[in-house]
Formats: structure tokens, C-alpha cells, sequence
């Protein structure tokens, strides 16, 4: 199990995410846009004020059950020693064991 506080954080983070969301595309776009490299660099200094922790790639995916950060399947949302439990113990559907 993760430590409530990691956990906790990564929420916080992702409503940090959310919040800045469109401001952030804006800024991306309008760099694209203009030529002169003055403006470029004005605009990027517009990007560099928002929070560090308002940027997409800090947020880590987590499991849903026990919060590990690591080996984490996406379409379960599940990491990998539980998602091979609950697949053990028929809990998801339409998932199978592997056999060979």
C-alpha cells in the first residue's frame, strides 16, 4: 500500500493539471504560430510562471486498490501482482489466465 500522502498528492496534482490545462495549450499554440523569436521567448516565460506541478507528465497512473506507482496496466487500472489476483479469483470478466 502507497503512503496516503503520495497518493493524496498525485490528486491534488492532477486538479493542479486540469485547472491550467487551457492556458497551457494556448501558450503552445501561439508559440507555434508566431515567428519572431522575442514573442516565442515572452510566451515561453508565460509558461515557465505556471506551477511545475501543473504540467501533464508529472502525474504518475497509480493502482486503483493499493496505489503502487509501478507495473500498472491501463485498461484496468490495476498494477500487475493484483490484477493477476483478482484474474485467479474470477473477478474480471472476460479475462483469462494464460495457458501455453
Amino acid at each position: 500500500m502507497a503512503r496516503k500522502s503520495l497518493i493524496q498528492g498525485n490528486i491534488d496534482w492532477s486538479e493542479l493539471v486540469h485547472k491550467y490545462h487551457l492556458i497551457r495549450r494556448s501558450s503552445k499554440k501561439e508559440i507555434k504560430k508566431i515567428p519572431s523569436l522575442s514573442d516565442k521567448w515572452e510566451i515561453h516565460g508565460k509558461l515557465e510562471s505556471l506551477p511545475r506541478n501543473s504540467a501533464p507528465i508529472r502525474l504518475h497512473r497509480r493502482c486503483f486498490s493499493t496505489g503502487r506507482p509501478r507495473a500498472n496496466y491501463r485498461d484496468f487500472g490495476l498494477s500487475g501482482h493484483i490484477l493477476r489476483e483478482m484474474v485467479h479469483a474470477c473477478l474480471l470478466p472476460g479475462a483469462t489466465r494464460q495457458s501455453w
